[in-house]
């Protein structure tokens, strides 16, 4: 379980042109620009001796500090265009306000992979319908590219002929954040590079068999906003999407600047808004590193409630484990948790899949 935090991290890359600096402030702090610059994460993480950095070992302690105390941090100056990042939500947003019958022209179903629009409602959290919409994109999957293990997944994504700029716009946003543009630094492997020393092990502890060939899901929503009618006043069905955790390794969130709906559960059972920062991912833990860190990093609760009356567009990227990899506690995880397994060994793959069933199945 998370600490009793009152705000969520903020882990700010800076580049200036070569060197990239990362430092850890706290987002309600006044004077986190007066942080010390320290040795770059980013631009150290393909040195096999970064662990050895005075700059990475301080950067990597804050690192392990966010991840134990709330599982939650912001991530700035990430080297993905800020007008890519917001065109991204643009274009989603046009795509929402379009006509019932063009969004249905993309309908997720079972044959389509589980990829594409649903309807508001549909999503379900703990047996209750989330009130958005939404496009839920995958990782191609080939036919037997996994055996039956990826046999409910496979398809291509789904994406709209309307707005015409929708498909090359969320390519390029997959390529940046997936890290095939070299000037992104591949930003989700070298976060979880930090979190591999941040826990001990060694900086690639999350590739190879693990996460060397990682699969990833993007889901764009959009959250309808508090109507007149109801005025303030929120009916007990009406969260976006209800407390969950996770399913996989690393989340990457790009929410909409001017309105806060992300909230994050704290130790004490507080929800503690992850307000919206422009220029920032929020960035959370999931379910699969739980298992590897046997506990000493958590996948934190966390739900969205739109209490504004302006409709709402959140565009999330799951950075996963390989979707055949087997997930078990890691021996020097272990070794610092009593020895044990605390948790019982999962494949991605099967535990996404029961995931996506027991929501749209």
């Amino acid at each position: 379980m998370a600490s009793d935090f009152k705000s969520i991290p903020i882990i700010v890359v800076i580049d200036f042109g070569s060197d990239i600096s990362p430092f850890l402030a706290k987002s309600n702090d006044p004077n986190m620009g007066e942080d010390p610059d320290i040795s770059p994460l980013l631009a150290k993480s393909n040195d096999p001796n970064m662990g050895e950095d005075p700059g990475v070992c301080q950067v990597v302690k804050q690192l392990d500090q966010a991840c134990k105390e709330a599982g939650f941090f912001y991530v700035k100056g990430h080297g993905i265009p800020d007008s890519l990042v917001k065109n991204a939500r643009d274009v989603t947003n046009l795509f929402f306000h379009h006509p019932y019958e063009e969004k249905l022209k993309i309908k997720m179903s079972e044959a389509t992979g589980f990829r594409g629009y649903q309807r508001i409602g549909e999503n379900v959290t703990k047996g209750k319908p989330d009130i958005h919409e939404a496009i839920d994109c995958y990782k191609e999957v080939m036919p037997g590219m996994y055996g039956d293990l990826g046999k409910a997944l496979e398809g291509s994504n789904k994406w709209p002929d309307n707005p015409s700029s929708f498909n090359s716009v969320m390519e390029e946003y997959i390529n940046l954040l997936t890290g095939m543009v070299s000037r992104l630094r591949y930003l989700s492997r070298n976060i979880m590079r930090g979190i591999a020393l941040a826990l001990g092990g060694l900086p690639d502890e999350f590739g190879g068999e693990r996460a060397g060939d990682p699969f990833w899901v993007m889901r764009l929503i959009g959250y309808p906003g508090v109507s007149d009618s109801k005025g303030s006043a929120m009916l007990e069905n009406d969260i976006g999407c209800g407390a969950h955790t996770d399913y996989g390794l690393l989340t990457l969130v790009n929410q909409d600047d001017e309105i806060p709906a992300l909230q994050v559960k704290n130790r004490s059972g507080e929800w503690i808004w992850a307000v919206p920062i422009p220029g920032t991912f929020v960035c959370n833990i999931g379910d699969m590193l739980k298992i590897w860190s046997n506990g000493l990093y958590e996948s934190t609760l966390h739900q969205v409630i739109n209490n504004s009356p302006k409709y709402r567009v959140s565009v999330a990227f799951f950075y996963e484990p390989n979707f055949d990899a087997v997930v078990k506690p890691l021996e020097f995880c272990k070794q610092k948790t009593g020895g044990i397994d605390k948790f019982e060994r999962a494949i991605y793959g099967e535990h996404l899949v029961r995931k996506v069933l027991t929501n749209f199945g």
